[in-house]
């Protein structure tokens, strides 16, 4: 080639080469940091690398921090983005990237506007930080402006505020409410979710012929005032407290006293204890000035934990996984957030730091595990009977004891037999008698015998002791961040604080305590502890609430459906001095409570799974209401109210798989109380209970799961229990109804699903009725018991009312 036609060739290359590099370096100058780079990196970047969260000892929220870079090294090299950490984190290979973590990576425009930014100097205006994105549920409160832009509906009339936000989306979105639901669906909903139990006949009948406008909210206020509202209630707030009867792992010793706790929490939901003093005993009540025994037996709520007492454990190692379960469980339950991973790093996903974490736990390293002495008349009642019983035949032994004793005792003798008597511990106690009776006279062995047998059943006097805390003193002692949650590697010395995210805890003294931190949960400018504690109640009234993660209000949970309704209800509950009664009121009066749970009710396809409140939700009953209604529509049901658990009969092979598992069953009408009593033992519960979805009680339950298996239709189907009941009601038609199949069949449907039976319902029972009777009469011939059997026949059709869907279901 000629030098001629080189240099044309040199000087068309170096040309397309400056071309290339104004537009690359014009590219990168037009890249502006406000507009364009600080958006990403807020979006990307700051919750895990800011000022105080450095993932890696990386922050981006700053100039400075950005050039000094982490753990690995600078992040960012200006001008050269290839040769920048920064790039190759956030450039996909093969559809994924290193950073962000767990989330999808970094459009193309996005890498190439880093790249440009750095390509042109990485420039960062002077003094400009970029602040890490506020999470929804941390922004401040504030009370939303009730909606007007709403189309008026017959069918669903604003009856209160919560109407007006629920119709002002439904108009948005195109919706139709469905109708309200039918008087016989509300009355067995509100008992339901009120009290847990079933309404009786009449209470129907008396709802449903009522013409008083004022009937459903009289009803409303009726079962508020239940005594079975802290019950149900109270039942919500045990599986908060992760409640059971026993310690837990390999030795799962029984915590006889732990019933203490429970009973104080259904006294205080029924005495409607405002829900900031309701938290703030069971957290720091025996903090309070001149704490009452109520107020110390409250903090029973954290003596709930696992413990593990086993002969040769490590000691301090569970007793700081009981300050860590503590902690976990206080976020949870007052601020939905889960502080678990920060136990031993700082929280991948939440503001959250290792060093807030055990800034919290170190509230909890000084409270002392005791009892504090608990009587209740009950138990003096209990005991008196009981004594009762058992003195007349103890004063018959005595006076038989009189012809073998010795001549000439004195008074001191006799006071030592009486002492021997009164202590009488083991039979080889009444050896200590010989010196002062015939022991070789006929009949002095029976006699002895017989004595022992009965002072081995004396009645004891109450000696209940309730689980609490105190704080501890003298010897107090230091927290330190354990390294990697290991907790014998100390790290870093801390002292009790609360998250930097959330507003500042004002201290009464030098050292904040519980009774601080307890006080700050329910601070005016802490946003958390009101969303999180409405949503629960808007749960247990819809069956799920606003946000669907009750326990999870960060980054990872669920973001609320209706917020604007969320932040209403959460400033009222405020505004109603923390009434759970108050609001459970407000929301049950509503149009959106009232709906019909029916998903045919509207057609509304493009919001099949309800997120937008078009009709109310149907689901299965919990657990212990499973047992409770067969109890309550047969008769069985014993409505004693708190007191000592229960233990329904179990078959043997149940409690053969546990460690040293004793289970006396409950004598008489007591086996028949609430599911709520059974006593729970951690390693062995109660399989009813389990099947259908209790928690184990090992942490603490927000929701409960619903499961849908065969075992638990054969549960129904062949569980002593529920055969039982079945027999009960089966029993009590015949004898109301001997010769009155309708009559029979149609209490049979009040008394189960709160309402008669429809045409085809009462032909398909009637022709069931027809075959099992001519069934029944057949085997009393070929058999050798007589039974009744139309007796027979109306116990199948209970077992078949019994064992429908809707019976278990609430609506």
């Amino acid at each position: 080639m000629s030098n001629h036609k080189l240099r044309i060739t040199f000087l068309a290359a170096s040309y397309s080469l400056l071309i290339a590099s104004v537009q690359s370096a014009f590219s990168a100058e037009a890249v502006d940091f406000r507009q364009d780079v600080a958006p990403i990196l807020q979006r990307h970047c700051l919750s895990c690398h800011n000022d105080r969260v450095r993932r890696g000892g990386l922050s981006l929220h700053s100039t400075q921090a950005t050039t000094k870079g982490g753990e690995s090294g600078p992040s960012i090299d200006p001008g050269d983005p290839d040769a920048s950490y920064l790039i190759d984190l956030i450039t996909p290979t093969d559809g994924t990237a290193e950073m962000p973590r767990d989330e999808p990576p970094l459009s193309d425009e996005e890498v190439a506007t880093i790249r440009n930014w750095i390509k042109a100097g990485a420039v960062w205006p002077a003094n400009f930080e970029i602040q890490p994105p506020v999470l929804w549920s941390l922004k401040p409160l504030h009370r939303p402006t009730v909606p007007t832009d709403f189309e008026t509906n017959p069918e669903f009339p604003i009856r209160n505020p919560i109407d007006a936000f629920v119709a002002a989306r439904h108009k948005l979105n195109g919706l139709k409410p469905a109708p309200e639901a039918s008087r016989h669906k509300l009355i067995r909903r509100l008992y339901l979710d009120l009290t847990g139990l079933l309404p009786a006949p009449e209470a129907v009948e008396s709802f449903i012929s009522s013409e008083d406008p004022r009937a459903y909210e009289q009803l409303v206020d009726e079962l508020l005032a239940s005594p079975h509202f802290g019950e149900r209630w109270g039942r919500y707030w045990l599986d908060l407290a992760r409640y059971a009867d026993s310690d837990g792992y390999l030795g799962d010793s029984m915590r006889k006293h732990a019933w203490v706790y429970r009973e104080w929490v259904i006294d205080a939901i029924n005495q409607d204890l405002p829900f900031d003093q309701f938290s703030i005993e069971q957290l720091a009540g025996d903090l309070l000035d001149k704490p009452t025994l109520s107020q110390k037996i409250a903090t029973g709520f954290h003596r709930n934990t696992l413990s593990n007492t086993e002969a040769g454990v490590d000691l301090e190692l569970y007793r700081t996984k009981e300050i860590v379960d503590r902690v976990n469980t206080t976020g949870m339950v007052w601020l939905g957030f889960t502080f678990g991973c920060a136990e031993c790093h700082d929280h991948k996903h939440d503001p959250i730091s290792q060093k807030e974490f055990y800034q919290i736990y170190a509230f909890f390293n000084n409270a002392n595990e005791t009892t504090a002495k608990v009587k209740k008349p009950w138990e003096d009642t209990e005991y008196e009977q009981a004594r009762t019983k058992w003195e007349p035949r103890y004063q018959q032994l005595l006076s038989e004891l009189k012809t073998y004793e010795n001549t000439g005792l004195t008074k001191k003798q006799q006071t030592e037999i009486t002492d021997i008597l009164n202590k009488y511990k083991k039979s080889t106690d009444l050896k200590r008698l010989s010196p002062f009776y015939q022991t070789k006279k006929a009949g002095w062995k029976k006699l002895s015998d017989k004595l022992a047998t009965q002072l081995q059943t004396k009645p004891s006097p109450p000696a209940t002791r309730a689980p609490i805390f105190t704080e501890r003193t003298k010897d107090r002692r230091d927290t330190f961040v354990h390294v990697r949650g290991i907790y014998n590697r100390p790290g870093e010395k801390v002292s009790p604080g609360t998250p930097f995210v959330l507003p500042d805890l004002s201290s009464r003294n030098q050292t904040p305590n519980r009774l601080d931190l307890a006080q700050w949960l329910f601070q005016d400018n802490n946003p958390l502890t009101p969303r999180v504690s409405v949503n629960r109640i808007w749960q247990h009234l819809f069956g799920q609430g606003l946000v669907a993660t009750p326990n999870d209000f960060g980054t990872k949970g669920a973001a609320p459906t209706h917020q604007q309704l969320l932040d209403w209800l959460a400033t009222e509950y405020k505004s109603r001095d923390w009434s759970r009664k108050a609001m459970v009121r407000l929301i049950v009066m509503s149009s959106t409570y009232r709906m019909s749970s029916a998903s045919n009710a509207r057609s509304n396809p493009q919001d099949i799974n309800n997120q937008l409140l078009w009709r109310q939700n149907s689901y299965r009953l919990e657990a212990e209401i499973v047992r409770d209604i067969h109890l309550n529509a047969s008769g069985l049901l014993d409505r004693t109210i708190g007191r000592r658990g229960i233990r329904p009969p179990l078959p043997a092979f149940v409690t053969d798989v546990g460690r040293s598992v004793k289970w006396p069953a409950s004598q008489g009408s007591e086996q028949y109380r609430r599911g709520m009593y059974i006593v729970f033992k951690r390693t062995v519960p109660y399989p009813m209970l389990m099947t259908f979805d209790a928690p184990d009680a090992t942490v603490s339950c927000s929701r409960r799961e619903r499961s849908n298996t065969p075992l638990q239709a054969l549960t129904l189907l062949n569980g002593p229990m529920f055969f039982e009941s079945a027999q009960v009601l089966g029993k009590k038609m015949h004898e109301h109804y001997p010769d009155d199949f309708p009559s029979a069949m149609n209490e049979m449907f009040l008394r189960c699903l709160g309402r008669p039976a429809n045409e085809r319902e009462q032909n398909a029972l009637s022709a069931s009725y027809s075959d099992l009777l001519r069934v029944a009469s057949q085997n009393n011939i070929d058999s050798a018991e007589k039974t009744s059997p139309q007796l027979t026949a109306l116990s199948q059709v209970a077992r078949i009312i019994m064992n429908l869907d809707e019976f278990i279901t609430r609506d």
